[in-house]
């Protein structure tokens, strides 16, 4: 959701908690900018209000979004998320992404994809996905192309291990800059990672012992500072020593 603001500082609110009801920003004096509206805020008239309890994000230059911490996940578009195919169609997929309802995945919904040489996924194949379509009134679609119609990082998620966290979580490993965890994990070890907002994680690594201390640090960083996460991660590392 996309509406009109100006060049005004960011609201003060930001990295703040926020509850339903607050007004974050004031549209009557700003003009000749688009900002973007991600989970947890609407536009009514000219004010830009919170719809659920939790901490007020800005991705520069111009998304703001509700952070909040929960198992369920809501489906927002352009969100890329983990899935887990259930069931296979003629036309789609129906995956699994911790929504409330399936979404579906068309067969044709990958680069260069036709009717002869649609992929083949049993069921409990591990996705990499992009939210395409998501409102109220059906269920989510999804897609693993980017805007440009490439498979970019899109796409089957082999081997490694999938654990399931909370939203507030997987937004915190995908902020920017590097979130403390991922870059002290990063100076030791060499692995892959992907991190669906949907809250689920995939780890892989050349060793199980490399997969097994970099998923146990990620969960236990939750409720941890900056610096007491880069303190895990020394732990856990002279542990595998």
């Amino acid at each position: 959701m996309n509406a009109e603001t100006s060049d005004a500082p960011p609201t003060s609110l930001v990295d703040r908690t926020v509850v339903p009801g607050d007004t974050v920003l004031d549209l009557t004096a700003m003009a000749n900018q688009t900002i973007k509206l991600g989970a947890g805020l609407r536009q009514d008239c000219d004010t830009i209000s919170v719809m659920k309890a939790g901490k007020l994000r800005l991705s520069k230059p111009n998304k703001y979004w509700v952070e909040s911490s929960h198992k369920r996940y809501v489906p927002c578009v352009e969100d890329t998320v983990l899935g887990i195919v259930v069931d296979c169609k003629p036309d789609n997929f129906l995956v699994d992404i911790k929504a409330p309802t399936l979404a579906f995945l068309p067969v044709l919904a990958f680069e260069g994809g036709t009717r002869r040489n649609i992929p083949k996924f049993e069921i409990g194949t591990l996705l990499y996905v992009r939210v395409v379509k998501a409102n109220n009134s059906m269920n989510p679609e999804l897609s693993c192309v980017d805007e440009t119609g490439k498979a970019s990082e899109f796409g089957q998620l082999k081997d490694g291990y999938m654990f399931e966290t909370s939203t507030g979580l997987s937004r915190m490993l995908l902020s920017s800059p590097t979130c403390p965890v991922l870059e002290a994990l990063g100076k030791t070890l060499s692995y892959e990672i992907a991190v669906g907002l949907n809250g689920r994680v995939w780890v892989n690594a050349s060793s199980p012992s490399t997969v097994i201390l970099v998923s146990n640090a990620i969960m236990n960083s939750e409720s941890l500072s900056g610096v007491q996460q880069k303190i895990m991660v020394e732990k856990l590392m002279q542990r595998l020593q």
